[in-house]
């Protein structure tokens, strides 16, 4: 009972600081808000500023070993797509899209953008970068990022832009999207531990960066930034000593 009460509690933790109408205190990109003083807005995002584990971060000077290759199972699914002021968030109705990793499960809860990419591989950042967040059955988070640069366009993409409303807080309900879409053939990746992106910016978030980026054509990439009519990615922050694994 205590682990359904913890793995709903972070689920419901996860969606609220990604989605402006549940915050209790605003958060954002510009002026007051910024990343920068987001530690200071409320005593709930003291983490923001004093946290030694944060994310995003830049990712290089890397150690190999072989840590295994994901497990991943995506297929096609249903939920809804929202502008929820801060991000486009899809969140999916669809237990079957999971990933193993250390031989536990981590099923999807919901997947959303950023614009530039808020992590960087080796001082390079990308256009779009894509966070579809996980929880296994003791409530652990693990985010895995891909990364998107201009080029083709993507179905999977298009299919949901197509649905997203010019307002914000307004969902639109679909069926049978492939999100395996949203991933590259090859699925090498980089490790480390670090934290939500966004207020709270709670820790203890295992993060899984692919290597591989794929495409969006120049329009997906441009309704992504006029959904957000301004960038919403954080920094990078420091790494505090903190090992970034590649497989």
């Amino acid at each position: 009972m205590k682990k359904h009460i913890k793995i709903i509690s972070l689920m419901m933790l996860t969606m609220a600081t990604l989605s402006q109408a549940m915050a209790g205190v605003h958060w954002g990109y510009e002026g007051n808000e910024l990343p920068e003083n987001w530690a200071k807005l409320s005593p709930e995002y003291q983490m923001c500023g004093l946290g030694k584990n944060q994310s995003p971060i830049n990712i290089s000077n890397t150690i190999q070993a072989d840590i295994g290759e994901l497990d991943i199972h995506y297929g096609k699914t249903s939920g809804n797509i929202v502008n929820n002021g801060h991000t486009v968030q899809i969140t999916e109705k669809n237990p079957n899209d999971y990933i193993i990793l250390d031989g536990q499960k981590y099923t999807l809860t919901q997947f959303h953008f950023h614009a530039p990419s808020e992590n960087q591989i080796n001082g390079e950042s990308f256009p779009v970068e894509g966070h579809f967040v996980h929880a296994n059955s003791n409530g652990d988070l693990l985010v895995m990022a891909v990364m998107f640069k201009e080029g083709s366009n993507n179905q999977s993409a298009d299919q949901l832009l197509s649905l997203l409303s010019e307002q914000e807080n307004t969902p639109a309900n679909f069926d049978s999207v492939n999100i395996a879409a949203f991933l590259p053939e090859q699925t090498h990746y980089y490790r480390f531990s670090g934290s939500l992106t966004t207020p709270p910016c709670s820790e203890g978030v295992t993060w899984i960066v692919l290597k591989e980026p794929m495409e969006l054509s120049k329009t997906e990439i441009d309704k992504f930034t006029h959904a957000f009519k301004h960038h919403n990615n954080r920094p990078t922050q420091p790494l505090n000593g903190r090992l970034i694994i590649s497989n």
